[in-house]
């Protein structure tokens, strides 16, 4: 089976076909991306890596954080409550973004 079947599969076909390899336990609490890099593992090739740039993503975060931050303390100085509060709630998504991919990435 190759990756692209394997990322065709539920994650509930994952765990039914990840059982019967004998290195992978703890199926049940794995999402199904764990499970595609487990089963990879467990026969020997190389775990399939999704190109996603986490380095230049979390840096292009940054700066949209930055931005928001701007946009923000300009529409304090204009007192425009809705605005501030929307990028407030924007720059705080941000934020946990870039949190997660740091924590993915160590």
């Amino acid at each position: 089976m190759e990756e692209k079947d394997l990322e065709q599969l539920t994650a509930t076909k994952l765990r039914e076909l990840a059982k019967g390899y004998e290195g992978i336990t703890g199926v049940h609490a794995m999402k199904k991306e764990d499970l595609i890099v487990a089963i990879h593992k467990a026969r020997g090739e190389e775990a399939p890596s999704k190109g996603r740039g986490g380095i230049r993503k979390q840096g292009h975060l940054k700066k949209q954080i930055k931005l928001l931050r701007e946009k923000k303390r300009e529409a304090r100085e204009k007192k425009d409550r809705k605005a501030t509060t929307l990028l407030r709630k924007r720059i705080r998504k941000y934020v946990r973004l870039t949190r997660k991919l740091a924590r993915a990435k160590a």
